[in-house]
Parts: C-alpha cells; structure tokens; sequence
C-alpha cells in the first residue's frame, strides 16, 4: 500500500469560533465549510493558500479540555517576508514567542502561539532552498 496524497491535519480547539479567528485574521487562511459531525463534533476546514491540504479544526466539549503539550505539534507556514510579517503580527497584537532565527541555508523563521497553545512557524526562505 501506498498513499497518494495528505488531505488534511486535525487539531482538537476548546474554542472553534476564537481559533477560526485566529487563522482567518491573523495568517490569511480561509473557511471552505463548517458542518457538524455525526457525533456531534463542530468542525471547520480552512485552506490555506498555494496548498491542497486542508486544516480540520474540531471541537468537541465533551472529550475534556484541550491540553497541547509544548513543542510536540506545530503548523509551519511560509511567507513571503519576514520583516513583514512580524510587523504585522505586531500590529495585530500578536507576540513572536521565538526568533527570528536563520539556518545554515539562509532560510528565517519565527514562532506565534494559537490559542490552546499550538505553534505556528512562520518561515522566509530564499529563492533556491526547497526545504528548512
């Protein structure tokens, strides 16, 4: 067996409707639906641009509390710019929890923090570099 291609990434939120915000507002992503599961799990699918695979955002209060451990799970975007972006994260009130950090290929990243305590990396890298 062999897989043909990654779809989407799950990630369980205490607040659907202040998460959704937080990747519509803050990195740009778009809402292509909203429905809920047969079980009763409020879901959301956000795109993000110049990719196929989707982010799944579920809520479900009835498993418990969302308790992210640190440095286990994080989103990694790329942008165009990151002077940029810290600029307008900082407009946005959003603080960078690390960096700005360059890597041996010349590519440059920082942290955020979404709410329930994921990371998102957000990464500058130059022309002729593929991966970080």
């Amino acid at each position: 067996m062999q897989v043909k291609k990654l779809l989407h990434t799950r990630m369980r939120v205490s607040d659907l409707d202040q998460t959704i915000q937080f990747y519509t507002t803050v990195l740009g992503l778009e809402v292509i639906e909203r429905k809920t599961s047969p079980r009763g799990s409020q879901l959301a699918f956000l795109k993000v641009p110049n990719s196929d695979e989707l982010i799944e955002l579920t809520s479900f209060p009835p498993s418990g509390p969302v308790r992210v451990q640190e440095d286990l799970v994080h989103l990694a975007f790329q942008v165009e710019s990151l002077d940029d972006t810290i600029a307008s994260l900082v407009a946005k009130g959003i603080k960078v929890t690390d960096g700005p950090t360059q890597t041996s290929s010349g590519s440059r990243f920082i942290f955020i923090d979404a709410p329930d305590g994921y990371e998102v990396e957000l990464i500058e890298r130059p022309p002729d570099v593929k991966i970080v």
